[in-house]
């Protein structure tokens, strides 16, 4: 196990990858060996028994069928919902095998000479080679997200390789001891072999990311472009002709030289049983090759780029053609042949394909899908049409084989003069593009182009620089960039000058500084001073890229540390560590000292500096920013120690779940994860009695630190605990309400629903460890979303045993429990039975600090009794309770109504009091507890208006207590005495700062305020 996981950290694999690896994995490496075995085998058999001089009619036939089996198949997927196809599909193909496989075999047995079927064969079979290569690589992008999809491609890709190894070793094997249609038969039990490990990953995987599709998605495109159109524009466009000539040429010359390998090796071999077995031979050669080609693919193509790839291809096809045409009539003709088909097999079916997607990048999205899939579907069909025309020249005994080789070398020339042609059609499209101010072109070209300098793209798009849009300058720029030419310098060099600070930006973007001389590094460093602040910053960047100039930048740089904008000053702090400028070092801490005491945003900045230098002697400062009452101080601070690896803030960390926001949550939590497996014994004691948003962090932490065995064998058992325990304390509920304490019992169960809320969390995080979290979130989504089909189907996923069959059984039933019941439906048994005062009483030990206060209120009165009655002062739960049915704080949590109701005070005002008057500045927010508030105004006539009267429960000065303005209404007592909550303007501006979701609540009062004021104008007019 332990050489496994170091095998998986070398691939750079993470725990939701060797999950997948382990299902998917085994389906591709059978369907590398399926796929090989029965291509090898059908080939074998139809042109020893069929003849290879019909191999070119039954490919025209292909050629036909091929737009019917497009319509088939897209009428197939219309009617199916994406797992259903995948099986389909797949059930089809094996059956398909396994029924030519029967046959076959009945053939063998009972001498049986059906020499009309194997063009049927021929036809079924090479269907399933074509789909089912199809079908892996569309269920393997499905269930990737594209960083996963990057780490695991190249593996599946080197498992089906290695699959067409050994079922070229098998063929070698079988072939010649059983024959060669026990090869075919053992295709289709190799299939049905890998259908479980297919069948789980639709099962695990796909099902739950289709729960919830989205309906934009199921519908056609009314605005795209219909088929007609696309043809007319293909037709009209150069540069996608010569994509759609590019890929009929390719498969054309492939089936010309893979008619040229079979007949050659018909010729060679008269047995089945070596002519089966030299076909193993030549696909274990085939696939070995392929396995090294990987290993160096990836840098090829970003070193040659699409385009020069293309090229490099259409010249080994050339020199494949030109090696079978010197050798064709020799001993070597076998040997020549399968050296170019083999060469030639690889580069079509493994490099030539991802390089056609790049012409079609250069169109707008909506268009693109259309465009690729008319140009694909006449593409295919035309280049096996040619190539079949061309075999045909042969086997219809009208020119020999070396003949037929030099019309080869004929077409894969015109094929090398199209490829550099298509060079050229790109750099103008390209232009073309940037002129539409397309954006998305900057990223494409680097792709198409490759590392290759190629002097006529350089040139295109310098000229550009002259254009007179500031747009198409800076996207210009932004292709230079990626060149990142040392001879663009000079260019460069005088656009930093450039009145527009979008093109002195872009200009030093583009520059790459390592090898600058004095005078350009000078150059650069004049726009230090520039009046934008991002140019100065990017300055700074460029400068520090030319370390063969130490001295020189190091001076540049540290003139900086004196800039009056902190974002300009912690680029030359991260400048001058990332030189290792240790002179400087003494200045840096100075700069970053001052900053640290900062009003604004400096301490953010100087933070994420901090930890990106991995500075440590600063952990005590950045400590100290935990008690900063700037919410995002806190986050940078709780960010920066948690990459600094201080692990004495974990006890400051716990006590922040509590009254976190959703920011500062996520920052804690991360940071915990950071801290890593010191600080396990921390957060294993929490799991045994804490504040339940404590737990629940704490859960959530240690199933990112821990591996799955850990996970499953300390995490399982106490999250089923803590479910059971928060049922059985939900009773607390009904008791409340059997002692008639109605509001605390609805306080008590917006607690409970709270609290749930954070468990449920914590389950879903342990889930997703134990199974791919992807899916666990499509999962929840649909849990909880409004559809009730698409719930439905989430919770049937979830009954699966998503991740941990126990784990997941409770969860489902804690969801239904909670669903179909409310704390009034509470009817069982046991709550009839239960003695409310000592159930109540049991509550008083209770680890959430709420239901404990709660408890204690409910335990000293037998009920709340009026808030109408006169002089009476509210406690803290009561005004909790009051705060609650406000609609201004209805959506807050119980520990940010606490708050509030702890800087609130209580006061008495008499009839016709002025509480706020129009044009002066009220520093007070007032919540009516009971009694009336009229809101009036005077016009610029001096005329004064009503505009409605406040009641109990609504707000007076939200407005503008947070803005410090002059009030524009005046609001009276009326209607004799009121009662109030009040809140200082200062002290409600901190708990905002603090806690955003308050501030939503006022946001929210001042809408309605708004509104009222509307409707009451357009009454008025």
């Amino acid at each position: 196990m332990d050489h496994l996981a170091r095998i998986f950290r070398f691939l750079g694999l993470q725990a939701g990858d060797t999950r997948k690896l382990g299902i998917m994995g085994p389906v591709f490496f059978a369907g590398g060996v399926a796929e090989l075995l029965s291509y090898t085998a059908f080939m074998a058999l139809f042109n020893l028994r069929f003849g290879v001089k019909f191999l070119p009619i039954v490919y025209i036939i292909e050629a036909v069928i091929l737009p019917l089996e497009g319509l088939i198949l897209s009428y197939i997927a219309n009617r199916m919902s994406k797992p259903q196809l995948m099986r389909t599909l797949y059930i089809l193909m094996t059956s398909t095998v396994l029924i030519n496989g029967i046959i076959l075999l009945m053939i063998l047995y009972f001498k049986w000479d059906i020499r009309y079927y194997y063009p049927i064969l021929f036809l079924s079979s090479n269907f399933v080679v074509r789909q089912f290569s199809l079908l892996m690589w569309s269920l393997a992008f499905d269930l990737c997200p594209t960083q996963q999809a990057k780490r695991l491609m190249p593996i599946f890709v080197a498992l089906a390789t290695l699959g067409g190894i050994t079922a070229g070793l098998i063929a070698q094997v079988v072939g010649p001891l059983l024959g060669t249609e026990y090869v075919y038969f053992l295709a289709s039990l190799i299939l049905i072999a890998g259908f479980w490990n297919f069948r789980k990953a639709i099962h695990d995987y796909l099902v739950p990311l289709t729960l919830k599709l989205d309906k934009k998605e199921r519908q056609i495109n009314q605005t795209a472009s219909s088929g007609q159109s696309n043809l007319k524009q293909l037709l009209k466009s150069p540069f996608l002709l010569c994509a759609v000539g590019l890929m009929t040429l390719m498969p054309a010359l492939y089936f010309l030289i893979e008619y040229q390998y079979f007949t050659t090796a018909q010729g060679s071999f008269s047995s089945e049983h070596e002519l089966t077995s030299f076909y193993g031979r030549v696909f274990t050669i085939l696939f070995t090759v392929s396995l090294l080609l990987q290993l160096v693919s990836g840098k090829l193509m970003n070193w040659l780029g699409a385009s020069n790839m293309l090229l490099a291809i259409s010249g080994v096809f050339t020199g494949g053609f030109i090696l079978a045409a010197c050798f064709i009539d020799s001993r070597f003709a076998l040997v020549a042949i399968s050296i170019s088909y083999i060469f030639i097999y690889l580069l079509y079916y493994y490099f030539a394909e991802p390089c056609y997607q790049l012409f079609f990048k250069m169109l707008p999205l909506a268009q693109r899908d259309g465009f690729r899939f008319l140009a694909q579907g006449i593409a295919a069909s035309a280049g096996i049409l040619l190539g079949a025309l061309l075999s045909l020249l042969n086997s219809g005994g009208y020119i020999p084989m070396t003949i037929q080789a030099i019309l080869g070398i004929i077409v894969s020339g015109s094929l090398v003069a199209l490829a550099w042609y298509s060079r050229q059609l790109y750099i103008k499209e390209l232009i073309k593009s940037i002129q539409g101010m397309n954006s998305f072109v900057s990223e494409v070209v680097a792709s198409f182009l490759g590392g290759v300098r190629n002097s006529k793209a350089i040139t295109a798009v310098i000229e550009l620089l002259k254009h007179p849009n500031n747009y198409v300058r800076e996207i210009a720029l932004e292709i230079m960039a990626r060149f990142q030419d040392v001879a663009l310098l000079p260019r460069l060099f005088v656009l930093v000058q450039d009145p527009s600070p979008r093109i002195r930006l872009a200009a030093l973007k583009a520059m790459n500084l390592h090898n600058v001389d004095l005078i350009g590094m000078v150059t650069v460093a004049a726009c230090l001073e520039d009046t934008d602040y991002e140019v100065r910053a990017q300055a700074v960047k460029v400068i520090a890229q030319a370390d063969h100039l130490k001295e020189q930048a190091h001076y540049f740089i540290r003139l900086k540390l004196l800039d009056p904008d902190p974002r300009i000053v912690t680029e030359g702090i991260k400048a001058l560590y990332t030189l290792k400028s240790t002179q400087s070092y003494a200045a840096c801490e100075e700069a970053i000292d001052r900053l640290l005491m900062e009003d604004g945003d400096a301490p953010v900045l100087v933070c994420n500096v901090i930890q990106a230098c991995n500075l440590t002697q600063f952990s005590r400062q950045v400590n100290a920013l935990l008690w900063d009452d700037r919410p995002a101080v806190k986050v940078a601070a709780v960010e920066c120690l948690g990459k600094l690896k201080d692990v004495h803030i974990v006890p400051q960390l716990l006590t922040f779940f509590p009254l976190a926001d959703h920011e500062l949550h996520e920052a804690s939590l991360q940071a915990l994860i950071d801290l890593g497996e010191t600080i396990i014994p921390d957060l294993t004691d929490v799991l045994k009695e804490s504040h339940p948003m404590i737990w629940s962090a704490a859960v959530k932490a240690l199933s990112s630190i821990w591996n799955e065995t850990d996970v499953k064998a300390s995490l399982i058992e106490p999250c089923i605990e803590r479910v059971t325990q928060l049922n059985t304390e939900r009773k607390f509920v009904f008791a409340l309400e059997q002692m008639n304490h109605l509001e605390l019992a609805s306080l008590a169960e917006k607690r409970f629903l709270e609290i749930r809320q954070a468990l449920h969390d914590a389950i879903w995080s342990v889930i997703g460890r134990l199974a791919d979290a992807e899916v666990v979130n499509k999962v929840r989504q649909a849990i909880d979303d409004e559809d009730e089909e698409v719930r439905d189907n989430g919770l049937e996923v979830l009954a699966e045993g998503l991740g941990d069959r126990r784990l997941a059984s409770v969860l489902l039933e804690d969801i239904k429990q909670w669903d179909q019941k409310t704390a009034d439906d509470v009817t069982d048994s046991d709550s009839l039975n239960v003695d409310s005062f000592e159930f109540i009483k049991a509550e008083l030990e209770a680890n959430d600090h709420w239901l404990r206060v709660i408890a204690v209120d409910a335990l000293s009165r037998k009920e709340i009794g009026s808030m109408h009655d006169e002089r009476v002062y509210l406690s803290l739960l009561e005004r909790v309770i009051f705060l609650k049915q406000v609609p201004m704080f209805d959506n807050l949590s119980l520990e940010e109504l606490g708050l509030i109701a702890d800087i609130a005070r209580e006061e008495f005002y008499p009839d016709e009091t002025i509480l706020l008057r129009a044009g002066e500045i009220n520093d007070t927010l007032y919540l009516i507890i009971s009694g009336n508030v009229e809101l009036s105004s005077v016009s610029s006539e001096g005329l004064e208006g009503s505009f409605g009267v406040l009641g109990p429960k609504e707000s007076l000065g939200d407005t503008s207590i947070l803005e410090h303005i002059p009030s524009s209404l005046t609001g009276q007592v009326l209607l004799g005495e009121i009662h109030v909550l009040e809140m200082n303007g200062e002290d409600l501006t901190r708990l905002v700062r603090r806690y955003p979701e308050i501030g939503i609540g006022l946001l929210r009062a001042a809408s309605r305020r708004v509104r009222l004021l509307e409707k009451m104008i357009i009454k008025m007019g």
